[in-house]
């Protein structure tokens, strides 16, 4: 058996982009010997993943998990949905899910293994994108929804309340994959979002031939429906999706969004 240990695999399957198992049997193949094992593999085309890792990934699929008080959201990336929507890839992206939330995010590291040999199997840039991992406070309560095209997930949310009921967490994860909101309240949008907007609005103003001294008040009646707007605005300002003459908050009640979080494949 050629002598060769646990780092010369590593350092194989780094250098390649080969799978565990392919990059051990490339060194016992050939005495333990790097540049042959790498041959090796090149011949056979098993060290191609780190050459597909430049290009764009902008399909794949999305999937969430519970797991007692914690949910779980993850997204996993390939080139094309045809890989996307394959039984392979699909159960990839639940497998890690479910681990996530069960184990906490560090449970995708503990998972590259395999996700290395998908690459592989399925010969696409895949890679893991979001990941996101919600554990309820007392009191609190958590959902998810997940919107499914062609067999696989394609917009993910988790929502975490503080009061209310697990339909109703349910009710504004549906209604977000649907606004796709950008912060939660208006205080969270970015400063230099608003900033820029805000600037565009003022010229467009102007433009429009208005009195200079209404330019201020016309801006700040602009720039409320700006933070409405879906997809992009601030989730609790949102018309709801079920009922567009109340807003996200007035729908709500007393009850508080706590947190969200969206995974879209192709946003």
């Amino acid at each position: 058996m050629a002598d060769f240990s646990a780092q010369d695999v590593k350092a194989l399957r780094d250098s390649t982009g080969a799978g565990m198992m392919d990059a051990k049997r490339a060194l016992s193949e050939t005495g333990g010997d790097p540049a042959a094992a790498t041959a090796w593999l090149r011949e056979r085309g098993l060290g191609k993943a780190a050459e597909r890792a430049g290009r764009e990934n902008a399909e794949g699929a999305v999937a969430v998990a519970r797991s007692g008080d914690a949910a779980a959201l993850v997204e996993l990336k390939s080139e094309t949905d045809f890989v996307a929507k394959s039984p392979q890839f699909v159960s990839m992206v639940e497998e890690l899910a479910g681990a996530v939330a069960a184990e906490g995010e560090g449970a995708v590291d503990s998972r590259k293994d395999s996700i290395d040999d998908l690459k592989l199997a399925l010969k696409e840039n895949i890679e893991v994108g979001r990941v996101v991992r919600f554990v309820a406070q007392p009191g609190h309560v958590l959902d998810s929804y997940v919107h499914v095209q062609n067999g696989r997930g394609v917009n993910g949310i988790l929502v975490e309340l503080d009061g209310g009921t697990p339909e109703l967490a349910h009710d504004v994860a549906v209604h977000i994959a649907f606004g796709r909101p950008g912060a939660l309240t208006r205080d969270e949008v970015a400063a230099d979002d608003v900033a820029s907007e805000k600037a565009t609005l003022e010229a467009q103003t102007r433009n429009e031939g208005k009195p200079e001294a209404a330019v201020g008040k016309i801006v700040e009646g602009k720039l409320n429906g700006w933070y409405k707007r879906v997809p992009g605005g601030a989730l609790l300002e949102q018309p709801y999706a079920k009922d567009e003459k109340q807003s996200v908050q007035q729908m709500l009640g007393p009850v508080q969004v706590v947190r969200f979080a969206q995974a879209v494949i192709g946003a």
